[in-house]
C-alpha cells in the first residue's frame, strides 16, 4: 500500500480501506477504525521527525482541528441514519472519483499532484 500511495500521490485511506474490506472482508466500521489508526500512527512519526524544524501556525492548527472534529461528529452522526451497504457504494463513488482526478490531473499538470 505505501509504495501504490506513494506512486500515485493520494492518502493511504484510499487504497487501504478497500483493501481491508474487500481483501480481508473486515466490516466497513473496523476497516475505518484500522485506516484511521494507521493514519494518527503516520503522522505522528511524521511530526516528531520533523518537529524541530517546523515553525508552528497555532492560529491554523487550531481552525484545522476545528473543523475536523466538527466533521467528524457531524458524519458520525449521518452514518448511524445511513445502511453499510449505501456508505460502502458512496465510498467506492468517492474512490473512482479521486481515480479520476489524479488520472485526468497527472498528464495535464503533473507538478500539481506530486507537490
Amino acid at each position: 500500500m505505501g509504495a501504490l500511495t506513494g506512486l500515485f500521490g493520494v492518502g493511504g485511506g484510499f487504497l487501504i480501506i478497500p483493501a481491508l474490506v474487500l481483501g480481508l472482508g473486515l466490516p466497513m466500521t473496523a476497516a475505518v477504525g484500522t485506516s484511521l489508526l494507521i493514519v494518527v500512527v503516520n503522522a505522528a512519526a511524521g511530526f516528531a521527525a520533523h518537529a524541530g524544524d517546523a515553525v508552528l501556525d497555532y492560529g491554523v492548527i487550531a481552525s484545522f482541528t476545528t473543523a475536523a472534529m466538527a466533521g467528524s461528529l457531524a458524519a458520525a452522526r449521518l452514518g448511524r441514519r445511513l445502511e453499510a451497504v449505501r456508505l460502502r457504494r458512496w465510498f467506492a463513488y468517492l474512490v473512482f472519483a479521486v481515480a479520476a482526478f489524479v488520472a485526468v490531473q497527472e498528464p495535464v499538470n503533473p507538478a500539481a499532484l506530486s507537490g
